[in-house]
C-alpha cells in the first residue's frame, strides 16, 4: 500500500457490449497523495491497522476466488507492504490454503503495524530465499509497495528474475516489487511481473502508464475503508480516462434540434496524391455527431475528394487567401489541419489562417512538424481552443528535450500543454491528455491493434467532431481518445483505420445506456 515507507530496497479488453466498460471513477493518486488519503482516514477515526487488515483480507479474497485450492507462498518485505502480506497469509490459511511465509530480513526488525500483523500470523516465518518458491502454485508479492524509491538488489532482485522465469501466477500487493508507483516504470533492471495486482482506494500512475500497466497484469481496486472525502484533501488533477470524467459533457442530439445545432467541422485536405488522411478525419467527425462536415480541398484535389465523398461536402480553395475567405463563414466552427498536408511553409501559412479564423482547432501531423524549425512561432498562435495531437516523434520535434527531461509521460504532457497554452494529447498505448492548467488524464483502453496507419487521422476527426459540437476542449480530447480506443476494442484484431469510424455508433450506444442509468 502507499502506507508503505519501504526504503530498504495489461488488463483484459472490455467487450463492445459490456456496460462495465464505462463504469467507475478515474481519480489517480500519486504516492504522496495516497499517504495523505491514509492519514485522512486515520484522522477520521479509522486505525492504520484496520486499513492493513482490510487490505490483506482483500488480497486473500482475490486469491481464493481465483485459485481456491492453491498452495500459496507469501513473500513479505520489511515494511507495511509486508504487513499486508502477513494479514493475507492469515486469512488464506483460515480459508484452507497451505501457506508458506518468507520474510526479507529478521522478524525483530519489523515495526508498528507490520510487527502486529506478523505476531497475529502465529505461524512459521522462513527467511527469504530462492528455495521458498519450490512447490509454490501461487506467489504473493508483498515485498515492496508503491513507495519504493530505489532499485531492487541482492536477493530481492534474484527473486524477481526467478519468478519471471518460472511464470508462476503472482499476485502483487499495491504494485509489483521494483516498480515506481509514480513513474510507471521499473526503478532498475529488475521488476516482478504480476498476474494480478490488488491496490487500494484508487489507482496510482504505475497502474496506467506503460510499462507499469503491463507489469501489473489485471488490476483490482478495492475499498479498505478510506472515506471518499479523502479525495478532497488530495486535490487530485490526474485521472484515468474513463467516461465518468467527461460523459456529462458529451453532446447528445436533442429531439427539437437540427444539424446546424451540432456544428460544422472542416478538415483541410492535402494535395491530390495525399487526400486519404483528411477523408478519414472527416468521416470520424461525422460519425461522432458533427452536424455538417466539409473537406476544404486544394483545387488539384477536388476531383479526387468529390469522387470519394457523399455525406461530406467538398469546399475548394486556391491558396491561403482562398482558405481565409472560406473560413470567414463563422458557421464553420471547428477546423482540423495537418493530416496529409505536407511539411513546409505552405502548411505553416495555412495553419496561420486556420488559427486566425476564430474556430476551434485540432493540429496534427504535418501541421506540427512544419513548425519544428521554430516551435515558438506555433505556440504564439495558439490558445485554449486548440488541441494538439502529436505522437512521440512529433512531440519531440516541437517540444525538444521535454520528453527526455520529464520524470514521466504525464509530466511531459503537462509541461507541453503549459508551454503551448492549449490541450496536448501525447499519443501512445498510454495516451496522456493534458491541459495548461495542470489537468491530465491517462488513457488505458487502446488495444495493440490500434497501432495502424491512419488511426491517428481518425482520432483527429473525433476530437474535431466533438469540438464542433462545442464540447469543452479538455473533455473533447479525453472523450475522443476513449472513443478511439473503444472503437478498436469493438472491432478486434485485423483493424484498419477505415474500420474505426464505423464502430463509433456501437460505442455511442454503449455510452447512451450508461448515461441513462
Amino acid at each position: 500500500m502507499a502506507r508503505n515507507h519501504d526504503q530498504a530496497a495489461f488488463p483484459p479488453a472490455h467487450m463492445c457490449d459490456d456496460a462495465g466498460a464505462v463504469a467507475g471513477t478515474g481519480e489517480l493518486l500519486t504516492i504522496a497523495q495516497m499517504y495523505e488519503a491514509d492519514a485522512f482516514a486515520v484522522r477520521s477515526g479509522v486505525s492504520s491497522f484496520a486499513l492493513m487488515e482490510a487490505a490483506g483480507a482483500a488480497v486473500a479474497d482475490c486469491i481464493h476466488s481465483n485459485w481456491p485450492e492453491a498452495r500459496i507462498v507469501v513473500l513479505c518485505g520489511p515494511g507495511n507492504n509486508g504487513g499486508d502480506g502477513f494479514v493475507a497469509a492469515r486469512h488464506l490459511r483460515s480459508l484452507g490454503h497451505p501457506i508458506e511465509v518468507a520474510l526479507l530480513g529478521p522478524p525483530e526488525a519489523l515495526r508498528a503495524d507490520a510487527k502486529c500483523a506478523a505476531e497475529l500470523w502465529q505461524g512459521k516465518i522462513e527467511p527469504l530465499a530462492l528455495s521458498v518458491l519450490n512447490g509454490a502454485e501461487v506467489v504473493v508479492d508483498a515485498l515492496f509497495g508503491a513507495g519504493l524509491s530505489r532499485p531492487l538488489d541482492g536477493l530481492s532482485a534474484q527473486l524477481a528474475r526467478e519468478l519471471n522465469r518460472k511464470s508462476l501466477p503472482v499476485i502483487a500487493i499495491d504494485v509489483p516489487s521494483g516498480l515506481s508507483g509514480d513513474l510507471g516504470r521499473p526503478l532498475g533492471l529488475d521488476c516482478i511481473r504480476a498476474t494480478r495486482t490488488v491496490t487500494f482506494f484508487r489507482k496510482k500512475p504505475a497502474h496506467v502508464l506503460m510499462p507499469g500497466r503491463a507489469l501489473c497484469g489485471h488490476i483490482e481496486v478495492v475499498d479498505i475503508g478510506i472515506p471518499k472525502e479523502a479525495l478532497q484533501s488530495c486535490a487530485t488533477m490526474l485521472w484515468e480516462n474513463v467516461p465518468d470524467l467527461w460523459l456529462r459533457q458529451l453532446p447528445w442530439p436533442k429531439l427539437e434540434g437540427h444539424k446546424y445545432d451540432r456544428g460544422h467541422s472542416v478538415v483541410i485536405s492535402g494535395p491530390a496524391h495525399a487526400t486519404g488522411a483528411a477523408r478519414l478525419a472527416a468521416r470520424a467527425a461525422l460519425r461522432v455527431g458533427s452536424g455538417l462536415v466539409s473537406v476544404a480541398s486544394p483545387i488539384d484535389a477536388v476531383a479526387v475528394n468529390a469522387a470519394a465523398l457523399t455525406a461530406i461536402m467538398v469546399k475548394p480553395f486556391q491558396d491561403p487567401v482562398g482558405l481565409k475567405l472560406l473560413l470567414s463563414d463563422r458557421r464553420l466552427n471547428a477546423v482540423a489541419i495537418g493530416p496529409g498536408c505536407g511539411v513546409g511553409e505552405d502548411t505553416r501559412a495555412l495553419v496561420r489562417v486556420v488559427r486566425q479564423s476564430g474556430a476551434a482547432n485540432v493540429l496534427d501531423a504535418d501541421a506540427l512538424t512544419s513548425f519544428s524549425v521554430a516551435p515558438e512561432t506555433l505556440f504564439a498562435l495558439l490558445d485554449e481552443r486548440a488541441v494538439l495531437t502529436p505522437h512521440e516523434g512529433e512531440f519531440t520535434r516541437i517540444f525538444p528535450g521535454v520528453l527526455e527531461s520529464s520524470a514521466s509521460r504525464i509530466d511531459a504532457a503537462r509541461t507541453a500543454a503549459r508551454i503551448a497554452g492549449c490541450i496536448v494529447i501525447l499519443k501512445g498505448p498510454d495516451s496522456v491528455i493534458a491541459g495548461p492548467d495542470g489537468r491530465a488524464a491517462v488513457n488505458t483502453n487502446a488495444p495493440p491493434w490500434l497501432a495502424t496507419a491512419g488511426s491517428g487521422d481518425v482520432l483527429t476527426g473525433l476530437v474535431l467532431g466533438l469540438l464542433a459540437q462545442r464540447m469543452d476542449p479538455f473533455a473533447a480530447a479525453c472523450g475522443a481518445v476513449w472513443l478511439h480506443g473503444q472503437a478498436a476494442q469493438c472491432f478486434g484484431v485485423g483493424l484498419i483505420a477505415e474500420d474505426l469510424p464505423e464502430q463509433i455508433p456501437a460505442v455511442l450506444r454503449l455510452l447512451a445506456v450508461s448515461r441513462d442509468t
